[in-house]
């Protein structure tokens, strides 16, 4: 068999023996004949063999052989003619030499590499496999073999289709020319599951690279192949335990939202417990707040009816017995003043008695808003007439309209608040007072206010007029139950209106009231 060892050997030899005839050339040749080429020939020879030391062997044999013709071969000759020839012809050697040993230097790096790049392929741990443009295999390594069960013989010159599971191996041809039309080196199944099939016909789970490079006009595409059985069942696994973890936690969830509905139950129920309690200590002190303001009110009902029932019960009692004295027809005029006293008395009594009956109504919530569509302008009119009957002497009633139209509220409820308001007017104004009544609109509200020159309401008394039998106290002298304001605000919240009051001390008071319009 021609192995390395004897190529190395027979080129040696003959390197050897073509020194020897350059030799014999010179010593049988004519005079000015030299073969000094020969020896550059016998040195390039030994680039054919391996180790360098054939190459110095080679150049020191001619080395020797020049300086053996030189000195001893062509003495007939001139020297120097002899000397510089034999020159070149060792110049020619060493060139040769260093030649040689430069393209040993790249063979041995090459075959380093190749040494390198082969244990590299043989013992990478994935699969490695080369194909030509045509899609046969050009090479597999071992652990390709190994991974697919294949015998290098059995694969080399195949397609690769015979590595591609069935359901997919009819369409892999048109993916092949498609990386062939587009060779950019990538990672396939990136998104999606990839299968190879072993030559027992069983399926596994792959991860596959693609590169392509060219040789000469040849193209090739290698393949990087990893088995990721292990790593598809490890995250199958992985997907197990989670939807294991899952179900646990959704029912741990489950279990808290049970436990957490029960707390909530159990402290709702003690909530309410303990707002029942808070309740039944708010209604009992609520009760006996009412108790007390009951207690305090019967009180000032007590007190302030027995005064002013006192005063016109008097009046009538006296009234009485004096008309009884009256007897002659001239008397007429006074009698009639004291039959006046009594009206007027039992007109005070009756008021205050419609008051309390109103108040009662009121807050037992008897009375209720019946709004119906009325002329504005006319009802005040009719009003005015009316109040002018029980104005003091030589007081006046001006009523100024600056709207007329409709309104849309209880007609009752308005007048009996018109009447409540303008009899204060009166009662607190002096004789030959007046007293305005101004309608206008603002705002799409009906404003109507009733302003007297009587004696006024200072600020503090204010903040408390519309309280239940509350009286100013610059008012203690004149005849009231303290309930007509507060009754007309009551009737205002029936009738969704609202009341403002400007007053001073001495300079009289005016009270507006504001409805809304329709």
């Amino acid at each position: 068999m021609f192995t390395d060892e004897n190529r190395e050997r027979l080129f040696f030899i003959l390197s050897l023996s073509l020194i020897t005839a350059c030799v014999i050339v010179e010593v049988i040749s004519l005079s000015g004949v030299y073969a000094g080429s020969g020896y550059a020939v016998a040195v390039m020879l030994t680039l054919y063999a391996r180790s360098k030391l054939n190459t110095f062997i080679t150049v020191a044999a001619s080395t020797v052989a020049i300086l053996f013709s030189v000195l001893y071969l062509h003495n007939d000759e001139s020297f120097y003619i002899v000397t510089v020839n034999h020159l070149f012809s060792l110049a020619g050697v060493l060139i040769t030499m260093f030649f040689v040993l430069y393209v040993k230097g790249l063979q041995g790096r090459a075959e380093e590499d190749n040494k390198q790049v082969g244990a590299l392929f043989s013992h990478a741990t994935e699969g490695i496999i080369l194909t030509g443009n045509d899609g046969n295999i050009v090479l597999v390594n071992p652990y390709a073999e190994n991974l697919f069960g294949y015998f290098r013989d059995e694969l080399i010159g195949k397609p690769i289709e015979i590595l591609i599971p069935d359901n997919v191996k009819q369409h892999h041809p048109a993916y092949r020319d498609t990386f062939n039309q587009n060779p950019v080196s990538r990672t396939m199944g990136a998104g999606r599951d990839l299968f190879a099939r072993r030559k027992d016909g069983s399926v596994f789970p792959v991860e596959i690279s693609l590169s392509q490079y060219t040789i000469g006009k040849e193209s090739f595409v290698i393949a990087f192949i990893i088995d990721i059985t292990i790593r598809k069942q490890s995250e199958e696994a992985l997907i197990k335990q989670t939807a294991e973890m899952e179900r646990i936690s959704t029912e741990i969830k489950k279990l808290n939202s049970v436990l957490e509905q029960k707390v909530e139950d159990r402290t709702m129920m003690l909530r309410e417990t303990l707002a029942q309690l808070e309740r039944s200590k708010d209604e009992l002190s609520s009760a006996l707040a009412r108790e007390k303001e009951l207690s305090d009110l019967k009180s000032r009902f007590v007190s302030t009816v027995s005064h002013e029932f006192r005063t016109p019960l008097s009046t009538i009692l006296s009234s009485a017995a004096l008309v009884g004295r009256y007897k002659m027809q001239e008397e007429q005029d006074k009698r009639d003043r004291h039959v006046l006293r009594i009206k007027e008395s039992v007109r005070h009594m009756n008021a205050m008695l419609e008051d309390l009956l109103s108040l009662g109504k009121l807050e037992e919530g008897l009375i209720v808003s019946k709004p119906e569509t009325f002329e504005l302008g006319k009802f005040l009119d009719d009003f005015v007439l009316e109040m002018h009957e029980i104005a003091k002497p030589g007081q006046s009633i001006q009523c100024t309209k600056t709207y007329n139209g409709w309104l849309n509220t209880d007609k009752r409820l308005l007048k009996n608040i018109l009447i409540n308001l303008v009899s204060n007017a009166i009662k607190f104004s002096e004789e030959e007072g007046q007293i305005d009544i101004v309608c206008y609109k603002a705002d799409n509200r009906v404003c109507i206010s009733v302003k007297d020159s009587g004696i006024g309401i200072s600020e503090e008394d204010q903040q408390h007029l519309f309280e239940r039998f509350f009286r100013a106290r610059n008012a203690s002298n004149i005849q009231g139950t303290g309930l007509g304001l507060h009754i007309v605000l009551k009737y205002l919240e029936l009738i969704g209106g609202e009341i403002d009051l400007e007053s001073k001390l001495g300079q009289g008071s005016t009270f507006t009231i504001s409805i809304q319009s329709i």
